[in-house]
Order: structure tokens, then sequence, then C-alpha cells
């Protein structure tokens, strides 16, 4: 039986709708954190342009591995084993030809460190290509508040289980981001108090 997590089953159609204008005209989508693969099959369903390279933690990548090759076609090649602890990531660089132009991740950035967030950031800036995007989901406080009080209680499990983690501040992922040359191009509600933020590479 495939790995499957009813999360991604859940966000995945609004996750959709979200990127569908901005990835248009992208061509190579490189997820971190892929979890279970169910995004990169559904989003190569619907943008038949898109090459969705998968990646997960060294050692945790069987699941997405298992899906792609049951789901997945030509344009879910087999996932990359990659950490954002252990730079540099073994990719093309950014100004390579067969840069990445999109990079996604779901629900990864408060289960880790903050100092991690901050090695995701600085390896978006070694592989996106000029004028890539760098998509963001999840949960999200702003000016420091929860927008929700489920959003409260959810970061309360996570600091119990880790204190480490947690729900990110939108200002520090700004900060991080425009470090990198991003440019916030979209904030966009989603369901179940989510957020998906987009970012421009600068150069393009």
């Amino acid at each position: 039986m495939l790995p499957f997590a009813p999360s991604a089953e859940r966000n995945k159609d609004a996750i959709l709708a979200g990127l569908r204008p901005h990835l248009a005209h992208c061509r190579r989508v490189l997820e971190i954190g892929s979890g279970t693969g169910q995004h990169a099959v559904h989003m190569t369903a619907a943008l038949p342009q898109l090459v969705w390279q998968c990646s997960e933690l060294p050692g945790a990548a069987l699941g997405v591995a298992a899906r792609l090759e049951a789901e997945g076609t030509a344009r879910t090649p087999p996932p990359l084993a990659l950490d954002v602890a252990a730079p540099p990531w073994p990719l093309p660089a950014a100004e390579a030809p067969d840069a990445f132009d999109a990079i996604f991740t779901a629900n990864t950035l408060h289960i880790m460190s903050f100092a991690h967030v901050g090695q995701f950031f600085a390896r978006v800036g070694e592989v996106l290509a000029p004028g890539g995007l760098c998509c963001v989901y999840g949960p999200m406080k702003y000016g420091g508040s929860f927008t929700t009080r489920s959003n409260a209680e959810f970061d309360a499990q996570l600091r119990a289980r880790d204190p480490l983690s947690g729900i990110r501040d939108f200002e520090a992922l700004d900060e991080l981001a425009q470090a990198q040359g991003l440019t916030l191009l979209d904030d966009l509600a989603m369901p179940a108090n989510n957020q998906l933020l987009i970012w421009r590479r600068t150069g393009g």
C-alpha cells in the first residue's frame, strides 16, 4: 500500500489553484520535503509542461519513490536525497541552463528549526534561476500574532514535541527571502488557516 497523507489530499486542489497562474511559464520545479509524493502526481497531471523533481531527507525517500513508480510519469523523476542542513545541494547552480525555475515546499518550515529555515532559503538562493519562483505553503504568524486560535494551539503542540520547531513569522521569512534576492509576489489565504507565499527571484 502506498503511503498516504490526508492533509496532502485535502490541500492539493487549493494549492494547485494558487500555483497554476504563477507556474504557467515554469518548466522545472524542485519540491523540498515531498513526503508521500501526492503533490507531485497531482500537479504534473494538471500542469503538463512541468517536470516536478521531488526530494526528501536521506533515508526518508522510499515512500516518495514508491508513489512515483506507481503513479508518476517521465515528468516525475526519482526523488533526490536532500537535507537543508547539509549544503551544498548537488544540483545545477542558479546560473546553469538547467537550473530550477520554481521551488515548492509544503508544511515543512514549521517542523524544522529556524536555523534550518535560514539554510532552506540559502539553498534556494543557490539553485533557483533568476526570475524563478519560491513557493511556500503552511501556517504563518503575522506581526508575531497567530491568525487563529487553532494555529496557536498547533504551535504549542509543535513546540512541546520539539522546542526548535513552531509556526514561523511571515516577516522573518520575508527577510530571509529578501536576503536571497527574492521579492514577494503573492500571499494567498488557503483553507485550514494556511497561507501560500510566492516570491520571485530578481533577474527575470
